[in-house]
């Protein structure tokens, strides 16, 4: 099962495939949507588009898992992140993916057993789970990963 790992954003959505076949793991690619910080919030929200059209007509996930927003400390950003995460599953809506959606904590928890571990733990974990010493630099798209591989998990 290829499952599209999608952590929203609107300057960055983070992004990976992870192919689980019911026993081992397999990051088949992960990148990042970055949208330019100055441009008008529909433009970035059409790139979004544009970009998350292209992930997926390429590489044809059979389920996506996305972040779900459930508490932001930041209020400047609630908007705009939730924005770009209707864009994004309008996107995965018309290609007929199946959505999965899952709140920080519940990722955290899946992966170490504990809903509120840090970020270096979670890191460690989807480091064990890949069998790999080395991740993507970006956080957001590490945090697709491990979306990714918490849906794997849950099902």
């Amino acid at each position: 099962m290829k499952v599209l790992g999608i952590d929203p954003g609107m300057a960055i959505v983070g992004y990976s495939l992870v192919d689980f076949d019911g026993k081992n793991y397999s990051l088949l690619t992960s990148g990042s949507i970055q949208t330019k910080k100055g441009s008008r919030e529909s433009s970035r929200l059409l790139e979004i588009f544009q970009d998350m059209t292209t992930i997926v007509e390429t590489y044809k996930p059979d389920v996506a898992a996305i972040e779900k927003l459930f508490f932001v400390h930041n209020q400047t950003t609630v908007m705009p992140v939730a924005h770009a995460r209707g864009v994004i599953l309008t996107v995965l809506e018309k290609f007929n993916i199946p959505i999965f959606e899952y709140t920080p904590m519940e990722v955290k928890k899946v992966l170490t057993g504990y809903g509120r571990a840090d970020k270096k733990e979670v890191e460690q974990m989807v480091k064990l789970t890949l069998e790999t010493d080395t991740l993507p630099k970006l956080d957001d798209t590490v945090d697709s990963i491990a979306i990714a591989i918490c849906h794997s998990r849950s099902i």
